[in-house]
């Protein structure tokens, strides 16, 4: 961890005061990580009915850690004058998402893809909840902070973007074996592939690693460019969200 004490320089970040230094940058990644570990465990096996709240309170904590490390609101990808530039980023893509979509739902041999026994026997109502309220703080909010935000923002700060894309995007990843472990089975155009065996299952969790991580250098890219985590938010909102809807309509 003692290398990321080594400062490195960051672009426009640079230009904002910060805030007092109290806690090495190594040490908030080190917390940051575990704190994460904590709760991919409480997400996804102890309590996860709770996850909006704890979604909440994780991001609280994890921009605490980022601010006592002398992280600034830029750094985290939260400057207020960039802003305006992520929400046309957001707008953008939400609107691509929602014409790719709607556009695969009416093929035939893309169709398919949409179906997932978890919310297959939803209501509009459950729909609704998840697409609006779950899927943006109890999935995007948390996520987003921590990964595009608060580690992409420590790592860049002192190793630069391509370091930091690295980081966020392999731990972003890991990030998702438990939520894949029931991946196989419960999604119908998986099961020809991967099977319902343990084998097959642990294949569709490596596929699924990878896919995340690959997903995960997109929305690191999108911080990036645009200079808000607002972009890779509106991404990763519409891709939860209009499966959701999607595969409800198709249902």
């Amino acid at each position: 961890m003692e290398r990321f004490m080594r400062r490195k320089g960051t672009g426009a970040a640079e230009n904002t005061v910060r805030a007092p230094r109290s806690m090495r940058t190594g040490t908030a990644v080190g917390i940051s990580v575990a704190v994460l570990t904590v709760t991919n465990l409480a997400n996804n096996r102890w309590l996860p009915s709770y996850g909006m709240l704890t979604a909440v309170v994780v991001s609280a904590l994890l921009l605490a850690a980022h601010r006592r490390a002398g992280g600034t609101w830029a750094d985290a990808g939260l400057d207020p004058a960039t802003l305006g530039r992520g929400v046309r980023w957001a707008a953008v893509l939400i609107g691509s998402v929602g014409v790719g979509c709607a556009a695969a739902a009416l093929l035939p041999a893309t169709r398919g893809l949409f179906a997932d026994e978890r919310y297959s026997g939803l209501t509009g109502g459950q729909v609704a909840l998840r697409v609006l309220v779950m899927v943006p703080v109890g999935t995007v909010l948390l996520e987003e902070v921590a990964f595009r935000g608060v580690l992409y923002g420590l790592v860049r700060r002192v190793r630069g973007a391509v370091w930091a894309t690295a980081v966020s995007s392999v731990l972003f990843g890991l990030w998702h074996v438990l939520p894949s472990l029931p991946l196989a089975s419960v999604k119908p155009a998986l099961t020809p592939l991967f099977g319902r065996s343990a084998l097959g299952a642990m294949a569709a969790v490596v596929g699924a690693v990878l896919f995340t991580g690959a997903a995960g250098v997109l929305f690191c890219e999108l911080r990036r460019r645009s200079g808000s985590l607002l972009a890779p938010m509106g991404l990763h909102w519409a891709i939860n969200a209009f499966g959701y809807l999607v595969g409800h309509l198709l249902g």
